[in-house]
């Protein structure tokens, strides 16, 4: 028998929050490990665990995933998150990489050269790329694909809310996705998920980013 999911990433948001968004709302519990030290990470990597040498990584059903994608893409599949058929799924995965695409220039935000000049990038692009596409979508419909909560609902509204952290108000002009937003919240595993004490992270700070800059023993650009 399978044992209890287990998440293996750092003490932090990064790409590993849209997997823990996703399981929340699944409704299935999940344990995590966190990288604390390279000498775990080291080990991870010698007994094979890391396919790539990269987390995050997810051990479930028997199985180490890793990959971001391919982990949200199972776990879509398997809790019935991905559509009914191969349209609806090409539509989610659409949606879905465009929202990654989005949310991983949030998250790569501390490792800015100049955050000043980035964060104005991440909102032109968010108002004048993204947010037109899912203003437009939520139109006449009250889920992105299919009529039913999908992956991409939820992590439509994981991005809403990173773009609300750094630009407050920056929905005023998108009102389809507001309220969008407002209904999705409502869900009780997404209300609990955002209660403090739950396994939501906060934003990342000064002290994480020396964390896993030591654990991957990255090099960070110099400032």
């Amino acid at each position: 028998m399978a044992g209890k999911v287990t998440l293996y990433y750092f003490n932090t948001r990064g790409r590993m929050e849209s997997i823990r968004w996703l399981l929340t709302v699944a409704e299935v519990d999940f344990d995590e490990v966190y990288l604390t030290k390279r000498e775990q990470y080291l080990e991870l990597v010698k007994d094979g665990s890391l396919m790539f040498q990269q987390v995050p990584m997810v051990e479930i059903d028997g199985m180490k995933l890793i990959q971001t994608k391919a982990i949200l893409n199972y776990i879509a599949e398997k809790y019935n998150l991905h559509g009914k058929d191969i349209k609806d799924r090409v539509m989610i995965n659409m949606y879905s990489e465009g929202l990654m695409d989005l949310m991983e220039m949030i998250i790569t935000l501390l490792f800015a050269q100049d955050t000043k000049a980035k964060l104005k990038d991440i909102e032109t692009k968010a108002k004048e790329r993204y947010l037109p596409v899912f203003e437009k979508a939520l139109t006449q419909t009250v889920h992105l694909v299919g009529g039913k909560l999908s992956m991409a609902d939820v992590l439509l509204t994981e991005c809403t809310l990173m773009l609300e952290e750094q630009f407050p108000g920056i929905l005023a002009d998108f009102r389809n996705i507001k309220s969008f937003q407002g209904r999705m919240m409502l869900i009780p595993a997404i209300d609990r998920f955002l209660k403090p004490g739950s396994k939501r992270k906060q934003q990342p700070d000064e002290s994480l980013l020396k964390v896993v800059v030591e654990v991957l023993d990255y090099k960070l650009p110099l400032h």
